[in-house]
């Protein structure tokens, strides 16, 4: 008995002891490690989503917007069978039933049901009265013109992160920052919050201002659409810029998608094709063509080219024409878009000119539009161009551009030379208060010399008065532009028979522009029509002409001379905040309205001073007077003075716009 007594006591001992040895080890010892731990299942840090910016077109209509919706979650440790709940949410949700049933069975605490639900299926679910199904605020975005601008724009995930378009591009600006908020759970897993635990406010993001114009860009939609399915063609591709700033007022492309319900298309919808895709820009491509020679003093719009009754030999290969043309000038080279004149030009013009003129139009390289995706396109290195390259090169084969690209070269012609950067975000705001993006607009180079923007400007004016884009016309305004009619290229080399990309670019009003417009149709019906003139330059027509009335661009009345007397227009101004006009940027919101007080008395000239180029054209046109202008921006000085007889003005008015110095 001793014996037993002495072991018991022993064992007792030993447990006694390996009692207050663990208790040492849990308060002293591991004390700090379990007290994080006991922190950690009690204590925890919520992520609420900060509503993100609402986006705007050029007018302050909404393009985007976040508005609060409910999420439902379930507790699956609170329901008793979860194949049935998950049947029952399937069905009023339409789910996948055993996609929830897994994830219930897999999830301990917490499981989600589905997010970001429209209010009627966030009512549907409340009316099942579930147990352990919780619902959670959060933020949705919302885009309110569905299809239109949707490849520009495009669209934010359920987790409220920008992936396309300008959402993706300009996320973190747009997204602002979430909230954090610490809350306590009790012995239940209900939560409590207390004053005492860390809360950060949710920091709103900033609201973003785009250059585009929704009317226009539905205008260029419902067009590009329509001849999309005119012509069965398997997409369309087209946008408008303003020349004078680099500003894209609308850019489409067909089909398109709905951003409220992306997921419901494939990644080919989602694609913005004027930005991403680089095609053979075919006879469109002549005018860089013409500038190389034009700016290397070796041709001029009335000398001659033997165009060979339709083919030529290069390098031992013969190449076709279109159409066999005999002797042709520059002028009706590039009016009938003759593929053979063209190659003579090209070869005049050389190898070395050619690609550096290609270069000063931006090709080969990112233009640096402000959406992602973009393409550079392909030019080869002119030291890797093969013994033909410049025969091919001259009528648009063996090089790859962009629509934007292509875009943005014709406007370097239209605005006199320059070339500028293109963009779609004008200005970021918070609070209704908008700060225009600094840097914007942005020349990056001069493409050619104001005196060859003239002549290039007359040349493919020829093309729609009397060649191959004449169904590009406007009535009531000039327009300057090119055909083009590429074939494609074939998977096996060479190229498609019976595969063309048919497009038209321009610009207008010719003398003095305001729009740039591309517009092509990929693989068209051959037998519905294929040719850019015949297919893509209505659509250039049917949406620049409402479009430059909409802009308050009154017709043209005669051509009028914008740098008389000069080799080159001078430099444009860069635009702040404080000098923004609406000649250089996509704003069109008069600068100063002329008012009638402004005739000091009948028949005599109003003062055209600090009016913009536009608002001055259309004050002369009601008195009937020609007006010749000199320089941009606003009117600085006129000629005949405020007041005098419009008599003495005989037929026209000198306006000098801010920047520009007198005769």
């Amino acid at each position: 008995m001793k014996g037993r007594l002495i072991l018991s006591l022993v064992i007792l001992a030993l447990w006694g002891g390996g009692i207050v040895y663990r208790l040492a080890q849990l308060q002293i010892t591991d004390h700090e490690h379990y007290s994080l731990r006991a922190q950690g299942q009690h204590h925890r840090k919520v992520e609420l989503q900060a509503p993100r910016g609402t986006i705007f077109d050029a007018r302050g209509r909404e393009l985007a917007v976040s508005v609060e919706v409910d999420s439902v979650w379930v507790d699956p440790s609170r329901v008793e069978d979860t194949a049935a709940m998950a049947g029952q949410l399937a069905e009023v949700l339409k789910i996948d039933r055993k996609a929830l049933t897994r994830s219930m069975e897999e999830a301990r605490e917490f499981a989600w049901v589905a997010r970001l639900l429209d209010p009627p299926q966030a009512a549907a679910v409340r009316e099942l009265r579930l147990p352990g199904v919780g619902y959670l605020k959060e933020s949705k975005r919302y885009y309110p013109m569905r299809q239109v601008a949707s490849q520009v724009v495009g669209f934010a995930g359920v987790d409220d992160r920008g992936l396309e378009g300008i959402e993706g591009a300009y996320n973190d600006l747009v997204a602002g920052k979430a909230a954090r908020r610490g809350v306590l759970r009790d012995a239940r897993r209900g939560t409590v919050l207390l004053p005492s635990l860390s809360f950060r406010d949710p920091e709103p993001g900033s609201d973003l201002y785009l250059t585009i114009d929704i009317w226009i860009q539905y205008l260029l939609e419902k067009e590009l659409a329509a001849a999309v399915e005119r012509t069965e063609a398997k997409s369309g591709t087209a946008l408008i810029l303003d020349p004078n700033s680099g500003a894209i007022l609308a850019m489409a492309t067909v089909p398109t998608f709905d951003p409220n319900r992306f997921g419901d298309y494939g990644r080919d919808e989602w694609r913005n094709r004027a930005v991403t895709d680089a095609v053979e820009p075919g006879s469109t491509f002549k005018m860089v063509t013409a500038a190389a020679a034009l700016e290397a003093n070796l041709v001029d719009p009335t000398d001659i080219f033997d165009c060979e009754n339709g083919s030529v030999v290069v390098k031992g290969k013969r190449i076709h024409d279109h159409h066999p043309f005999d002797e042709l000038t520059l002028r009706e080279v590039i009016a009938k878009s003759s593929n053979v004149g063209a190659i003579k030009v090209g070869l005049l013009a050389g190898e070395s000119a050619l690609n550096e003129q290609i270069r000063k139009f931006g090709f080969g390289r990112l233009t640096g539009v402000d959406l992602p995706g973009e393409s550079a396109g392909i030019l080869e290195p002119v030291d890797r161009w093969h013994k033909r390259a410049v025969a091919y090169i001259s009528f648009g084969q063996g090089i790859s551009v962009t629509a934007v690209q292509l875009a943005s070269a014709f406007a370097a012609v239209a605005n006199g030379g320059h070339l500028y950067r293109p963009y779609v975000l004008e200005a970021v705001g918070r609070d209704g208060v908008r700060q225009p993006v600094e840097g914007k607009p942005e020349v990056v180079g001069r493409a050619i010399s104001g005196s060859t923007a003239r002549t290039l400007e007359r040349l493919l004016e020829a093309v729609v008065e009397e060649g191959t884009g004449k169904k590009a016309a406007i009535d009531g305004y000039r327009v300057a532009g090119k055909t083009g009619t590429a074939q494609k290229a074939a998977a096996t080399g060479g190229y498609a028979q019976g595969r063309y990309v048919a497009s038209f670019v321009g610009f207008s009003p010719a003398r003095q522009p305001r729009l740039v417009g591309y517009v092509a149709l990929d693989e068209p019906n051959p037998r519905l029509g294929y040719h850019g003139g015949d297919v893509a330059a209505p659509v250039f027509s049917a949406v620049v002409g409402p479009a430059l009335l909409y802009l308050g661009v009154p017709p043209e009345r005669e051509p009028m001379e914008v740098w008389p007397g000069q080799k080159d227009p001078p430099e444009p101004t860069v635009l702040t905040a404080s000098n923004s006009t609406p000649e250089m940027s996509s704003e069109i919101e008069p600068v100063r309205e002329p008012v009638a007080s402004e005739v000091d008395g009948e028949g005599s000239l109003p003062d055209f001073t600090g009016l913009t180029a536009r608002q001055a054209v259309v004050q002369t046109a009601t008195l009937g007077l020609r007006v010749n202008l000199h320089g941009r921006g606003l009117v600085s000085r006129q000629m005949p003075s405020p007041g005098s007889p419009v008599e003495t003005a005989d037929g026209s008015v000198e306006l000098w716009l801010a920047g520009s110095s007198g005769r």
